[in-house]
């Protein structure tokens, strides 16, 4: 760029050359960028060689097939009791609206809209841990669409501070790897959407709540949202480099008519709300049986009685909650469904244990004693399925730091290794310090054996020498078979004379003499020459 004052204001010529040339700098060779009389210079046209075929475009993505999308409910609910413990209305109501929603994209794809068919977007009530994401995400997996997950709490109503509700249009052509026409039949799952529900006290505009709302409301429906936010530079250079370079023009918008929004949240304070409505019900044809107390799931079969008048007086525009007609109620769960997770679910976090400790070739048997207690440890966290998780890290973190540096290959979790990791810990080594003993131990025998193999001669070890020659290899940090094959080289030499001299042909070797292996033997072979042919030489005693 020329470095020349400027007197004056650029003409729009020379703001475009001058930004023609910082383009080049930053963008060495890339054909976008080249100068208008560049690239007016083409070389002269040349005939390609004869039997060439014509040069093919790239072929672009295949777009998600949907038209022969055949899922029954039955079988998206068989789906979800593989990895989704309990929840049985949730999955049985979640797996109709999904299947009606992809039923009426298939006819959409074959031409056949349907002209009064409603979007069947859902919101989710339960509280934390009890497995709402799990449940969208393992239906997402199964049909094949594009899936996003966002907090309600990070978007605020566009021109303010905050995200902007349309970048989860967005993130889903991302996921999507840029195929808009995959990207606009994907599930978009908003969580804690209860935070944006609009404070009666806030005074002047709601930026991160009833503005929120507005904003979701035309994304629920049906409207246009470009492919690339306006603040995009980046985005936007790289679309048009992409195209220059030859590749396909992907649509600049994308249409939200076919993505499945749902929306979660644990709406606290919301029963209050039901309870106090059901309290002034008229009496007579409009009473309503009385809200159940002292059971644990009462929260859960109070928020099933929510109507949409509740969710008004909860803080929801009537036009937002009228855009989420399907209402799903996930129940709290017990510590025997926190078992049954741990035992049954696909998902288990029992699975990444195994998985992590196979890692170092370490086996983890679980008991069904050690899955009870980590269940009950669990359901006191108060956090529902999450609890897993936290008991988890705090039972295994010390194995997991720990094992892998040992020798030992197989543990199992029972109670008390849940009860007390640590004491676990030190009994996996002292029992790993004695499995190392008794490896060892055989292998100075097997070295004796192999001697009596060689030279016809048997010796033994005594316990006290087996463990004699273990602590010396582990001091010298040698294997131990290789210390014995250095400390008895020339043994046989000897064991042979005392043989000719005696007639003796087994021997048994002490812990003394593994201190003086050779001082040991001079003196059998001594004592040897003086005793007859037919006495027995007197060696080291064998105890």
């Amino acid at each position: 760029m020329s470095r020349e004052r400027c007197t004056g204001p650029l003409t729009p010529e020379e703001l475009q050359k001058r930004l023609q040339e910082l383009l080049r700098q930053s963008f060495p060779g890339g054909p976008l960028f080249a100068s208008a009389s560049a690239s007016s210079e083409k070389p002269p046209a040349t005939e390609p060689p004869a039997g060439t075929p014509p040069p093919t475009p790239p072929a672009a993505e295949a777009p998600l097939d949907l038209s022969q999308f055949v899922f029954k409910p039955r079988e998206v609910k068989a789906h979800l009791d593989r990895f989704v413990i309990r929840q049985e209305d949730a999955k049985k109501v979640l797996s109709v609206a999904l299947c009606d929603h992809y039923h009426a994209v298939r006819q959409s794809l074959a031409g056949r809209e349907l002209g009064n068919y409603t979007k069947q977007n859902v919101i989710l009530l339960g509280p934390t841990g009890v497995g709402k994401t799990y449940l969208i995400r393992s239906v997402a997996e199964l049909i094949g669409v594009p899936f996003v997950k966002a907090d309600a709490t990070k978007f605020s109503e566009t021109g303010y501070v905050g995200g902007d509700v349309e970048d989860l249009v967005r993130d889903l052509v991302r996921r999507a790897e840029g195929n808009v026409d995959r990207a606009r039949f994907g599930i978009v799952y908003i969580d804690e959407i209860d935070k944006i529900a609009a404070a009666s006290n806030v005074s002047g505009r709601d930026v991160s709540g009833r503005g929120v709302q507005t904003n979701l409301l035309k994304l629920m429906e049906e409207t246009e949202v470009p492919v690339r936010a306006p603040n995009d530079m980046a985005g936007h250079f790289q679309a048009m480099m992409d195209l220059q370079r030859g590749g396909r023009k992907q649509p600049t918008t994308i249409n939200t008519r076919h993505i499945l929004f749902i929306v979660s949240g644990a709406f606290g304070g919301l029963e209050k709300i039901v309870e106090r409505r059901v309290r002034e019900a008229t009496i007579g044809f409009a009473a309503q049986a009385p809200i159940p107390t002292g059971e644990s799931s009462a929260g859960s079969e109070t928020l099933a009685r929510a109507e949409t008048r509740d969710f008004v007086d909860f803080g929801f525009e009537p036009e937002f909650i009228g855009r989420l007609p399907v209402r799903v109620v996930c129940h709290q769960l017990s510590e025997a469904d926190l078992f049954e997770i741990l035992k049954a679910s696909e998902g288990s976090i029992v699975r990444q244990i195994e998985q992590a400790f196979g890692a170092y070739g370490i086996e983890v048997l679980f008991q069904e004693e050690g899955l009870r207690r980590i269940a009950a440890l669990a359901a006191a966290e108060k956090t529902g399925a999450r609890g897993l998780m936290t008991v988890c890290e705090r039972i295994f973190r010390e194995l997991k730091f720990e094992l892998p540096s040992t020798g030992v290959k197989r543990f199992v979790v029972d109670a008390l290794l849940v009860q007390d990791p640590q004491a676990a810990l030190e009994r996996l080594r002292a029992e790993q310090v004695r499995e190392q003993h008794a490896t060892l131990r055989s292998i100075v025998h097997e070295f004796a054996e192999r001697f009596g193999q060689s030279y016809g001669l048997t010796l033994r070890f005594t316990e006290e020498a087996a463990e004699a020659l273990i602590a010396e290899a582990e001091l010298a940090q040698r294997p131990v078979r290789d210390l014995c094959a250095d400390k008895f080289r020339d043994f046989q030499f000897g064991l042979r004379l005392i043989a000719q001299n005696s007639g003796q042909k087994e021997f048994t070797l002490d812990a003394a003499a593994i201190r003086a292996p050779d001082q040991t033997l001079s003196e059998w072979v001594v004592a040897s020459y003086r005793q007859s042919p037919t006495a027995t030489p007197a060696p080291a005693p064998a105890t």
